[in-house]
């Protein structure tokens, strides 16, 4: 054997042993831990917010993780039960030693979790953000715009883009959401010259509509902001039907920007708006592509939901992907108190987390007409709420 011949098979030796032990080490690297607490059972449930993070780290991990290592999912359901929520959360935190919770989405984790998050230095990346806490407390950034922020632009939309000057608002009167509507109606009074018409926070979750229509007819609204969930905007614009009321624009929230709504409704429906919070996921927008190829890959249903929680998780995997050194509870803290003015065309406004007291970044919506049976977009560019 010549010397070169010596040389040649040493290097193969050597190469062959790296290969595996490179392997191992990426294989052997703790998982990056990360949570969500979500409520996935009950009469109001977001399973798709988790679910498509779970497709982004899902795919991150295919690809060989962050750094070598493996994100680590763990989603927790609160079953729509303040006390299952915190338990929860340090299961979570104190227990499986997560470094942050992505993608929650809940209707009460927010008021129950937040103090206990800020307590223990561990940041959320709500998927949907419902109850105020989620956007009034140091530790929580949603990624959506959220029912106050949502009420805001609908009612800046209907009497400033629109035109209308007797513009009313319907509110539901659940009293952990008192806050919320009462910041949002003082809101909307600073960044519009024309006072509501109407402002009413009492509807009840199982109320008649028909009393609330015959409200805003009896007062002459022009036209009328819904906060409520999908069952409730089929109930309002079925009493409308059934009262005979014309001459009203009625403008609803996120959640009537569903198919259901629109196939349930029909000409019942004809010349409604929604407002989505996000890039509208039933259109043709080149931004959606990502979004909705990865969804059909994996089985998940394309709402707003699921926009929430892929957008959150990919927020989050990038700012992984910015921190230099070792990956840690307190490194990824630290990268998301320093995370300012994420651009991403899913949203009118950039997200931040930073370390402000609230946050609400996504102060924007573009807004949907339902016509002929199917949800057209109404804006092309998001409207935006002035500061």
């Amino acid at each position: 054997m010549n010397f070169n011949r010596m040389i040649t098979l040493a290097t193969c030796v050597l190469v062959a042993a790296a290969v595996p032990f490179s392997q191992s080490v990426a294989e052997e690297a703790s998982p990056i831990p990360i949570g969500a607490v979500s409520t996935l059972t009950g009469s109001f449930s977001f399973p798709e917010a988790t679910a498509a993070a779970q497709a982004v780290f899902d795919r991150v991990n295919e690809n060989g993780g962050v750094g070598g290592r493996m994100i680590q999912y763990t989603v927790e359901d609160d079953r729509m039960d303040p006390s299952s929520a915190a338990q929860a959360a340090r299961r979570l935190v104190d227990d499986e030693g997560v470094y942050a919770n992505v993608a929650s989405a809940s209707l009460l984790e927010c008021t129950a979790n937040a103090g206990f998050y800020e307590s223990r230095g561990v940041y959320s990346l709500q998927g949907t953000g419902v109850d105020p806490a989620c956007f009034n407390t140091p530790n929580i950034s949603p990624v959506n715009t959220g029912p106050y922020t949502g009420l805001v632009v609908s009612l800046y939309y209907a009497a400033e883009i629109l035109g209308f000057d007797k513009v009313c608002s319907f509110a539901t009167g659940n009293p952990v959401q008192q806050p919320g509507w009462e910041a949002a109606i003082a809101r909307y009074n600073r960044v519009s010259k024309k006072p509501l018409l109407v402002d009413e926070r009492n509807v009840g979750n199982t109320d008649d509509m028909t009393q609330f229509v015959l409200k805003a007819k009896g007062a002459g609204c022009q036209a009328a902001v819904f906060v409520g969930i999908e069952p409730q905007v089929v109930s309002w614009m079925q009493s409308v039907a059934a009262q005979n009321i014309q001459g009203i624009t009625w403008i609803f929230l996120t959640p009537a920007y569903t198919l259901k709504v629109a196939e349930v409704l029909g000409e019942t429906g004809e010349g409604i708006y929604a407002n989505s919070e996000f890039e509208p996921f039933l259109s043709k927008s080149p931004a959606l592509e990502d979004w909705q190829k990865l969804m059909t890959e994996r089985d998940i249903p394309v709402t707003s939901f699921s926009q929430g929680g892929y957008l959150a998780a990919t927020i989050f995997v990038d700012v992984l992907k910015s921190i230099n050194g070792e990956i840690t509870r307190e490194s990824v803290s630290d990268a998301l108190r320093k995370l300012d003015r994420y651009e991403t065309p899913l949203i009118g406004t950039p997200y931040s987390v930073g370390e402000k007291t609230e946050h609400a970044s996504n102060s924007s919506s573009k807004f949907v007409k339902l016509g002929n049976g199917a949800w057209e977009v109404a804006t092309p560019e998001f409207v935006v709420l002035p500061n």
